[in-house]
């Protein structure tokens, strides 16, 4: 451990994700370093946030608590107002460049025919409603009238398979996902397929990610049914080439029939777009199964929001304090998510299999118990958390139909005739259409 008042400043076993040299490094850079060595030095603090991530139901006098329990010893419990204090003197450039130094694939990142698959999409975080939050981020009107939580947008870019962390960008709600999206773009390299929604088929995105002087990376995103296309060229396995925002696109229209076991069909219909052109290199019906992984971002924001926050509102009150806390967040997820990697990557297990959950407990424990904090000449990632993980690891994925559903809902009142709420075990055919008259290509 560190020695004296510096000894409080770890995040368990996860400090050798994030070492002390990353943090002294970040808040040297940043200016974040005090002049004198205080009973809450910097590098404390940081550390202290990062712990919040792993503790978001507490405040910050009780995750201080946690981050001292393990220690030998008698440390002191710092007020409110000094921890608060401690926090707006660190601010929020050294959380902001923390999480840049880790975000990124990890090694043995899975790839789809030599490209690293990434999906990107946006999400919202509840904020406390303090007059500050409330004229920075706004809320939600509608059916609410205007009485919910602010929130705070945020869109980012997550490796499939690892579900690490690339880019994020987040702001006031007001913003579409559309506008802040380009804000990560620089995170996308030549060699990365990167999976969108129907929100992100817009020519300007295209022309930025994929057009010249673009990133170089290549695209996958599904788009409304109905948008028309010029047919310029038929492909051998029924898809054909056109044009959006002056990049060279493909267009696969597909048919998706789920037979559900016990009976009953269900068939939906997914119009896509991508820059991949070779169709002999990468075929069609190969496309619209990998266009399913697009979903993982939707489990990586649901271990966000329902794992760590348990649905809860984020703890800071002050726009710098909200920018503070979701990069410390972020960062901690990040460390989490390598640890899993680290240890599922030799094993031959994909790395879906891992959980989160299991994760995320070990690592409250190391923190807790002040464990794995350095270990002797050889960092060992796996540690108690990858074993924690390896040892409970998730069954294999099933092919399953699940419904769009609110699972509980608001009120019972609002709550309108019967739904099936049944998973079902599943059977999946996909059917690429390859008739003009069906799929709709004139130009308007």
């Amino acid at each position: 451990m560190a020695a004296g008042v510096f000894a409080p400043g770890h995040l368990g076993e996860l400090t050798q994700v994030v070492p002390f040299e990353m943090v002294d490094a970040v808040l040297a850079e940043a200016g974040g370093v005090e002049r004198r060595v205080r009973r809450l030095p910097s590098r404390v603090v940081v550390y202290l946030l990062l712990a919040g991530g792993l503790f978001e139901g507490q405040g910050y006098r009780r995750v201080w608590a946690r981050l001292t329990a393990g220690l030998d010893g008698w440390w002191p419990a710092p007020s409110s107002s000094g921890l608060a204090q401690a926090l707006r003197r660190v601010g929020v450039a050294p959380l902001r460049a923390l999480f840049e130094l880790p975000a990124g694939a990890p090694a043995g990142a899975v790839r789809w025919r030599g490209l690293l698959v990434c999906a990107m999409d946006g999400t919202t975080m509840s904020v406390p409603d303090s007059p500050a939050n409330l004229g920075c981020y706004g809320h939600q009107s509608g059916s609410h009238g205007g009485s919910g939580y602010p929130l705070v947008r945020l869109v980012a870019v997550v490796v499939c398979g690892s579900r690490t962390l690339l880019g994020v960008a987040f702001g006031p709600f007001g913003k579409g996902e559309t506008s802040y999206a380009p804000q990560v773009f620089g995170c996308l390299k030549r060699g990365m397929l990167l999976l969108g929604d129907r929100g992100f088929a817009v020519a300007g995105l295209v022309t930025a990610i994929a057009g010249p002087g673009g990133s170089g990376a290549d695209l996958l995103i599904r788009c409304k049914n109905g948008r028309k296309f010029a047919r310029l060229q038929t492909l051998a396995d029924g898809s054909w080439q056109s044009v959006l925002g002056g990049v060279p696109v493909r267009v696969i229209d597909a048919e998706i029939t789920l037979t559900l076991r016990g009976g009953g069909r269900r068939t939906g219909r997914y119009r896509l777009i991508t820059t991949l052109l070779d169709s002999a290199r990468y075929p069609a019906l190969e496309i619209v199964k990998l266009y399913h992984h697009r979903w993982e971002i939707e489990t990586t924001y649901a271990e966000l929001k329902s794992t760590i926050l348990g649905g809860r509102v984020l703890r800071a009150r002050t726009p710098q304090g909200v920018d503070q806390e979701i990069y410390a967040l972020l960062t901690t997820y990040q460390a989490l998510r390598l640890a899993m990697a680290d240890a599922t990557a030799g094993t031959g297990d994909p790395a879906e299999r891992a959980s989160f959950t299991t994760a995320l407990l070990a690592a409250r424990d190391q923190v807790i118990h002040a464990a794995g904090v350095i270990a002797d000449t050889v960092i060992d990632l796996v540690g108690r958390i990858g074993r924690a993980v390896l040892d409970d690891l998730l069954p294999a994925r099933r092919e399953r139909s699940c419904p769009r559903i609110v699972k509980r809902a608001i009120s019972k009142h609002r709550a309108k005739g019967q739904v099936d709420r049944t998973n079902y075990r599943t059977t999946t055919a996909i059917d690429i259409h390859t008739d003009p008259e069906l799929t709709n290509t004139q130009d308007p």
